[in-house]
């Protein structure tokens, strides 16, 4: 069903003429069917801000729920932004104590960038604690991603994330390890999943603080767990949302950096992403950047238009068919009266009847 542009947000625009449906909210005010209201704490950095948005826009509005879905993004003051960036906000997001007033029936939380040893030292970790405690009390289910993840698992569960050592950076094979669970159900037994990240929570501390693990990649480690109730939150470590070319576009930015001295070493291609023949013009590019550097020449362009087309999409209907699962469940949770997480008859500790208990 579709979503409902609610708001002059530039990005549904941007899905509407990437051929998403998206009604205008007048349209929708006739048409009676049940609304769902779904928030976006958007941490990402300025660069990413948007097309965060509409990542996780697309995989909601692609759900085959009959609702009409309303999303809300908002983000946390803490994080520094430009001034153009901080314009954006004003003008297209709402703020925390609004979402707070209207209510929600679920909630998404994106990654960020850090820039601390540990996450209790950066700006945006106790606002950031205020949130989840709300949405805790107050929301159906939150989805975690990637760095909100192990900001969850720190503060509520006393599991910090540890260093890899190195990036885990491509796409990678996952199978499912609870195929009873909704958030699985109709969803392929093995299927991929990018992930972009310097830093991991293992399954054994999943395991440890009693929540659910649902999907894991032997090379990746675990990428969908849950809270020991099955669905208050929803834990990701990968990056389900990600666009087809979302990776190419960070290696890219990569290769720049260390064209302009920003970074010492040259990247590494990512895992499983690249086909022979990209891989192959990606190396000589790597070739002729450290020869134009030696000596002294102008550096060659990076020949993204050479390899974009030829880039695979291994993950978006997996992506898409979990997130559907994970609305469906909050559409037959959510009360009638919003602000009230579950409905009359069902156990708050153990929404689903699943039986995990803490």
């Amino acid at each position: 069903m579709p979503l409902v542009a609610h708001s002059k947000l530039p990005t549904f625009e941007r899905l509407r003429s990437d051929g998403e449906p998206v009604v205008p909210r007048e349209v929708a005010l006739h048409q009676d069917i049940r609304e769902l209201h779904i928030g976006l704490l958007n941490m990402m950095p300025d660069a990413a801000l948007a097309a965060t948005e509409r990542q996780f826009f697309r995989l909601v509005g692609e759900s085959n729920a009959i609702a009409q879905f309303y999303m809300h993004p908002f983000t946390l003051p803490e994080l520094k932004r430009s001034a153009e960036a901080q314009q954006y906000v004003q003008e297209y997001y709402e703020s925390f104590e609004q979402i707070q007033e209207l209510g929600l029936d679920a909630l998404i939380i994106t990654g960020a960038n850090v820039t601390q040893p540990d996450l209790a030292l950066e700006p945006f970790w106790k606002p950031l604690i205020r949130v989840i405690d709300w949405a805790y009390e107050n929301v159906t289910s939150t989805l975690c991603s990637c760095l909100a993840t192990h900001a969850v698992l720190q503060f509520r569960y006393n599991q910090k994330r540890r260093p890899l050592g190195l990036k885990r950076w491509g796409v990678y094979a996952h199978r499912v390890v609870d195929r009873r669970h909704p958030l699985v159900s109709d969803v392929n037994t093995r299927f991929d999943v990018p992930h972009s990240r310097f830093n991991q929570i293992d399954r054994a501390q999943f395991e440890a603080a009693h929540l659910p693990v649902l999907v894991e990649s032997e090379q990746a480690g675990v990428h969908l767990a849950t809270s020991e109730d099955g669905f208050r939150i929803v834990f990701f470590q990968g990056h389900p949302e990600y666009d087809t070319v979302s990776l190419l576009k960070e290696y890219k930015r990569e290769v720049m950096r260390f064209s302009r001295g920003e970074r010492l070493d040259y990247p590494p291609l990512l895992d499983n992403y690249f086909s022979q023949r990209v891989r192959a013009i990606l190396d000589e590019h790597q070739e002729r950047v450290l020869a134009a550097r030696a000596a002294g020449q102008v550096l060659p362009e990076f020949p993204e238009s050479l390899v974009t087309a030829s880039v695979d999409n291994t993950w978006h209907d997996t992506a898409e068919a979990v997130i559907d699962n994970w609305i469906g469940q909050v559409y037959q949770l959510t009360a009638l009266e919003r602000k009230r997480p579950f409905k009359e008859g069902v156990d708050p500790a153990d929404p689903l009847g699943l039986g995990h208990k803490r």
